[in-house]
């Protein structure tokens, strides 16, 4: 073999580095000896004559150098599992220009104590070839994908065929062509996905809605049949909810959200306390709701302000009973939050105070009068409430709060104390949860304690379903507080759609404002799609 050749490979690490620098990857590896080749690549390069070369220098080749933009292609034993549209994003907002270095010192986050400091060093200050992001940094075991293996090892014998050269013989070549053209197939693959990838990122860029704002919509559809009829001649009832929100942020850590909302309530479930969740109310008029803007002050803080649909639990950072949000009536809220209080715009805080504490507050009063400077105002007597929690959240087996509330419906109503305690229990297979509530009206001798427990089996069946049953007593000044049940299995049958069937049971009650005359069973359906 000439000594052109010999040559050639003697440089050929430093070529790898550069082509592997250029084509955007470095490989994550803490020491030489987690380079893998296949059998092919170790047959073919034995046959070239390297005896005289250095193992450092071999050893250095593809290790530790300077990457571009990270890519989103996932390789699993030579395979691709990508999520299109996280990638296309990505692709939309990483292109960076790599920025030339000269010096190694010139890398800020490179130090001479680095193993692969020397191998580095030759790549920069020898043969130019390492080329660094525009904030001088070197990112040396960020990794790299085989695709953008591919693509350096192309270019890297690229360069060692221009080193070689007419001086090499016949059989120089064809070794180095054979070793070239075992990636051959990753090559074209990686070429034909980023061309996809630009053609879509073109048309996003051409079609999106908005560059802070995106859309989410959902629509929530109740089918209900009295079992036990409270009312003489009830029948079955249908009614639904629709959302739309545009969430929008300017600094991906606030949110702005504006919500359009629309639907029906026939009065369904009238007899269970609070009613049924995800009701709206109207008769398909549609409303401006939720007006609120949450943003971070500093690492520990968050910050709300709302114009409206604001109040209580809606401060809090968590409610630790698992059935708040999944369960078919409101009851699985709790009620605690809701009893005696009123609101619509506020204002209220999340105080991180450990990575288990959570301190939360907010006021809140009616949307009506915080603009009546000559009624009530911002801090009149009546449609307020305040709230403050104390949350302990361990994501593992307790999780725990406790809650003061203080507040009255209306201008002219006694104000009502809530002190309250939850706690919730995850022992893995499932969960056990619930409150306890003590409402006291404030200048008089009315009190109220409202209960609730239940258990919560997530994942029953089948992965993202939830099974869960609960039973409590609502609050309630008229009279002794009625009992209630609800039994539910929400079926999570994709990304987009879930089924939940339950069954609600309540005591005859005038928690909703009607006279219920008599106990009442009732079997609901509920269609809830997302978009």
């Amino acid at each position: 073999m000439s000594k052109l050749f010999q040559k050639s490979l003697l440089t050929s690490p430093a070529v790898v580095g550069a082509a592997l620098a250029m084509s955007g990857a470095a490989l994550a590896a803490e020491s030489p000896e987690l380079i893998e080749t296949s059998a092919e690549s170790l047959d073919l390069a034995e046959s070239l004559d390297i005896s005289d070369i250095a193992v450092s220098d071999v050893a250095i080749a593809p290790v530790g150098l300077v990457s571009a933009p990270e890519a989103d292609i996932a390789m699993v034993s030579g395979s691709s599992s990508v999520d299109a549209l996280a990638q296309i994003s990505d692709y939309n907002n990483d292109v960076t220009q790599l920025a030339q270095v000269t010096r190694v010192s010139e890398l800020s986050d490179v130090q001479p104590s680095d193993w692969a400091f020397t191998a580095l060093r030759r790549l920069v200050e020898e043969y130019g070839c390492i080329e660094g992001y525009p904030n001088r940094t070197f990112r040396g075991n960020q990794a790299m994908t085989r695709y953008e293996f591919a693509a350096g090892l192309n270019a890297c014998l690229d360069v060692v065929l221009q080193l070689i050269g007419s001086s090499s013989s016949p059989e120089d070549l064809s070794t180095v062509r054979r070793l070239q053209e075992e990636f051959q197939a990753e090559l074209s693959t990686l070429r034909g996905r980023v061309d996809a990838l630009e053609a879509d990122v073109t048309e996003l860029d051409a079609n999106q809605f908005s560059t802070t704002t995106k859309l989410r919509g959902e629509v929530t559809a109740h089918l209900n049949a009295p079992i036990d009829q409270a009312f003489d001649g009830e029948t079955p009832t249908f009614e639904y909810e629709g959302r739309l929100n545009f969430d929008t942020s300017f600094t991906g850590e606030d949110r702005l959200r504006l919500r359009f909302e629309t639907g029906t309530n026939n009065g369904a479930a009238l007899g269970f306390p609070g009613g049924l969740s995800d009701t709206s109310g109207g008769n398909n008029d549609i409303e401006f709701d939720d007006v609120y803007y949450t943003f971070p002050v500093g690492d520990r803080l968050d910050v709300i302000i709302a114009g409206n649909s604001i109040l209580t639990d809606d401060f809090v950072t968590s409610t630790i009973v698992p059935f708040d949000g999944v369960s078919v009536g409101d009851a699985g809220g709790p009620l605690l939050y809701d009893f005696e209080m009123g609101g619509g715009s506020g204002i209220g805080a999340s105080y991180v105070l450990t990575n288990n504490l959570v301190i939360d507050a907010g006021y809140s009063v009616d949307s009506e009068a915080i603009g009546d400077p000559d009624g009530q105002g911002i801090f009149g007597g009546g449609g307020q409430s305040y709230i403050g929690q104390i949350s302990y959240l361990s994501g593992g087996l307790i999780n725990a709060g406790f809650a003061y509330l203080h507040g009255n419906e209306e201008p002219g109503s006694d104000a009502t104390n809530t002190f309250a305690g939850l706690v919730n229990l995850n022992f893995g297979r499932f969960e056990v949860g619930g409150y306890g509530a003590l409402h006291d009206q404030v200048g008089s001798s009315e009190e109220s304690f409202s209960w609730q427990a239940g258990v919560s089996v997530p994942d029953l069946f089948f992965e993202g379903n939830t099974f869960g049953v609960y039973v409590g007593q609502a609050p309630s000044y008229e009279e002794d507080e009625p009992f209630f049940a609800e039994a539910y299995y929400e079926m999570e049958l994709n990304e987009f759609l879930s089924i939940t069937p339950a069954i609600l049971y309540a005591e005859e009650n005038t928690f909703n404002s009607s006279r219920v005359d008599s106990s009442s069973v009732y079997g609901t359906v509920r269609a809830v799609f997302k978009f």
